[in-house]
């Protein structure tokens, strides 16, 4: 390091002279001499040097007093000792009491072991001050890392006794809660329960946990170990699934509401609350029948008033006036809107009572979609819609219920058609993937709302909250007792302003060439 810092004192100047030429011409730019310690301790004060060289004996101050000063001042910087071959004996033992680098011994022949002892004094300097710094800033950091420490004890200590509140409190809401909750994993196998859920099941907590929840909860429709397994989201709701109290004999219907656990982990764990709906499957009940026997009790008058109002409109009783045919024609129309208003209450509580049995049948539904298309064609006609049928397998034969499949594409077309401003696009589309049906009516009209889409398969759903229909609500609900009652699925796929596309999915129901008869 030949830029770095050189003060060098002694009495003769003959001897400073030379040294500064011989250093100069060696590249030491920044060497200071003095002929007198005093002197140089008063540089030294402003300055700070990376090596210092004394001559041994000075009259006003000798070597070794000196740089015991320099010491004082920098004790890291290396200071080199200039000593005749008479004083060689007491320069070594300053070496060991004072703490010098090296000596030099006079005369010293011009060759390269001195230029290297000044240099490796000033790379030892150098050194030293940069391990001083680092020891400095670990001893810094040290202190930071006790404050630290003891802010984090404090911390810790605080956030311990809030999870134990927190603890606290999720116990006792775990416990005293009135449904049953219940940990399980993917495959169904129970690992924790609260007291209200032993109640439900009738088994105490060590001959529940570790048992497939299969042998306690069942469903005529699925395993909720499957539903479990096969749920592609974090959250999972059933219902129609009950449970046989052994205490009671009794099968308690329960519905149940799934949120997974571990959402960044491969293997699914779920907690399920587990809620016993027997008061509300009672008053459901007395609901449905008083509606049934009321729309049940309602059609024979209705079809009566249809009836004589068709008989006047035929002429069958008189030539009626135009004003008379306008008016009669409204209370037919009325007459029919409010028999299919009963008329759908009815098929749903047929379903919702679980009365009514599918009559399946094997048949093309190319065909039957077709048969549905050609229906709706006029009324997408009259609204100007550009209206298509796709469909790459028109051989394609299913098993399931005509009757009911066609009233689930009738309501899903006719809603696009309804809800699609003039001059817009409806598709139906028919598919197959292996032995699953996939069908779906898509159309490029307002959209429904993010919010609004769970809720557009419930009964008495009338639209959205940006619009609503004049219909009864119970087209949407009703499709999807059907096509659940199938075993499929039905969903919706909606952006804002870009369109809607309702789907249903029956699984394993497309036959294959064997199972056909081909």
């Amino acid at each position: 390091m030949d830029s770095g810092k050189i003060v060098v004192v002694d009495d003769d100047k003959l001897m400073t002279s030379a040294l500064s030429i011989q250093l100069k011409v060696r590249g030491f730019s920044d060497a200071h001499f003095f002929n007198k310690p005093q002197e140089a301790l008063e540089f030294l004060k402003e300055n700070t040097p990376d090596l210092v060289i004394s001559d041994f004996l000075m009259p006003e101050m000798n070597g070794l007093e000196f740089l015991s000063e320099v010491k004082k001042l920098y004790p890291d910087v290396s200071r080199i000792i200039l000593t005749g071959y008479a004083d060689k004996e007491n320069a070594i033992r300053a070496i060991n009491e004072v703490g010098l680098y090296r000596y030099i011994e006079k005369p010293w022949n011009d060759n390269d072991d001195f230029i290297i002892t000044i240099k490796n004094g000033i790379e030892r300097s150098y050194l030293l001050a940069q391990l001083r710094q680092k020891i400095s800033e670990l001893e810094d950091a040290k202190k930071e890392l006790e404050k630290y420490s003891h802010k984090l004890e404090d911390l810790v200590e605080e956030r311990t006794a809030d999870l134990k509140q927190a603890n606290a409190k999720l116990s006792g809401i775990i416990n005293y809660c009135a449904d049953g909750i219940a940990i399980l994993n993917e495959d169904g196998i129970i690992e924790e329960v609260n007291p209200a859920c032993e109640n439900l099941i009738g088994h105490v907590n060590n001959k529940i946990v570790g048992s497939a929840i299969d042998d306690f909860l069942f469903s005529k429709k699925t395993f909720l170990s499957k539903e479990l397994h096969k749920s592609e989201g974090n959250e999972l709701f059933l219902r129609d699934f009950y449970i046989t109290n052994p205490l009671s004999n009794n099968n308690v219907p329960v519905e149940i509401s799934f949120a997974r656990i571990n959402p960044e982990e491969e293997f699914k764990r779920f907690v399920g609350v587990i809620r016993d709906v027997t008061e509300q499957k009672k008053s459901d009940k007395l609901r449905d029948d008083f509606i049934a026997t009321l729309t049940h009790d309602l059609r024979t008058p209705l079809l009566a008033a249809i009836q004589t109002l068709k008989y006047f409109l035929d002429g069958a009783l008189g030539d009626l006036s135009e004003k008379q045919r306008l008016l009669l024609s409204t209370m037919q129309k009325s007459n029919e809107d409010l028999l299919g208003l009963v008329n759908a209450l009815l098929e749903v509580y047929k379903y919702d009572a679980e009365k009514l049995v599918l009559n399946k049948t094997d048949f093309n539904i190319y065909e039957l979609a077709k048969q549905v298309y050609e229906e709706l064609k006029p009324l997408a006609q009259n609204r100007k819609l550009d209206f298509e049928l796709e469909c790459e397998n028109k051989d394609m034969e299913i098993n399931a219920d005509k009757g009911e499949l066609r009233r689930v594409i009738c309501n899903l077309c006719g809603n696009a058609i309804n809800y699609t401003q003039e001059g817009g696009r409806v598709v139906i589309t028919v598919k197959n993937e292996g032995n699953d049906l996939i069908f779906s009516v898509s159309d490029n009209g307002c959209g429904i709302p993010a919010e609004d889409i769970p809720n557009m398969f419930q009964r008495f759903s009338q639209g959205t909250s940006k619009k609503r229909s004049t219909g009864t609500g119970l087209g949407l609900y009703l499709s999807r007792q059907i096509i659940e009652s199938h075993g499929g699925k039905i969903w919706l796929e909606s952006v804002l302003n870009k369109g809607s596309e309702f789907s249903f999915l029956l699984t394993d129901t497309v036959k294959t060439k064997e199972k056909a008869g081909v």
